[in-house]
């Protein structure tokens, strides 16, 4: 019998991998607009959550496994070892991505800050600080998902299509704004593919903070 950590760590560098490669390949090419790009990301998440949430939970996201192991579910050694792996295939992804493209022409979906975005009347540019606060909300909205539905086993089987769904709504909003990316491996593939690395730290401790915030809410107020 393989290793179960073994298995899930493939299954976390082929979901995040897909994740990537399908995600901002929706956002390259721009086919279906916002509303194909956020479902591209959500069914893509809930179809891997169903097909390797028996193998490593599908966390595909280390500000999730960082959330699941101050929540007490995980330990140290598979949360460092998952989260190397998200990163690994969130690179791979990427540059997969790339080379699918033909070069890096498209942006290949990289996650940055909107400039000019219109809002009716009003013409905005997003601020580090305002992306950072994006970030962080969004990513608690997804975790806090993740933690009651998943987590605590409460949902059983429709978990996945509640997580997806969840990504997808978040996206709806914040891509125009972030990018929406509520994962550092998100961002990092297409940054290294690209090699745009601007405001890349808000995009790691937005995730990670709004997944941490979402866990003592769960282990303070939800968790049973």
């Amino acid at each position: 019998m393989r290793n179960q950590l073994s298995r899930a760590l493939v299954a976390e560098f082929v979901g995040t991998f897909a994740l990537v490669f399908v995600g901002a390949g929706a956002a390259a090419t721009g086919i279906g607009g916002v509303v194909g790009v956020a479902f591209a990301h959500g069914l893509i998440l809930a179809s891997f959550a169903y097909a390797y949430g028996h193998v490593s939970g599908t966390h595909i996201n280390p500000a999730v496994t960082i959330a699941v192991l101050a929540a007490g579910k995980t330990d140290l050694k598979t949360a460092v070892s998952y989260v190397v792996f998200q990163l690994l295939g969130g690179i791979a992804g990427a540059l997969a991505l790339r080379y699918v493209l033909g070069g890096t022409e498209t942006g290949l979906g990289a996650t940055v800050l909107g400039q000019g975005v219109v809002m009716g009347d009003t013409i905005v540019d997003i601020t580090p600080s305002a992306g950072l606060l994006i970030e962080i909300v969004m990513t608690f909205f997804l975790v806090n998902v993740i933690l009651n539905a998943a987590i605590s086993g409460r949902v059983g089987e429709s978990s996945g299509l509640a997580i997806g769904l969840t990504l997808a709504a978040c996206i709806l909003f914040a891509w125009p704004l972030t990018g929406a990316s509520l994962n550092p491996a998100r961002t990092l593939g297409p940054a290294v593919a690209v090699g745009n690395f601007a405001d890349l730290w808000l995009y790691v401790v937005g995730p990670v903070v709004g997944g941490l915030v979402a866990t003592g809410l769960y282990r303070g107020a939800l968790e049973d």
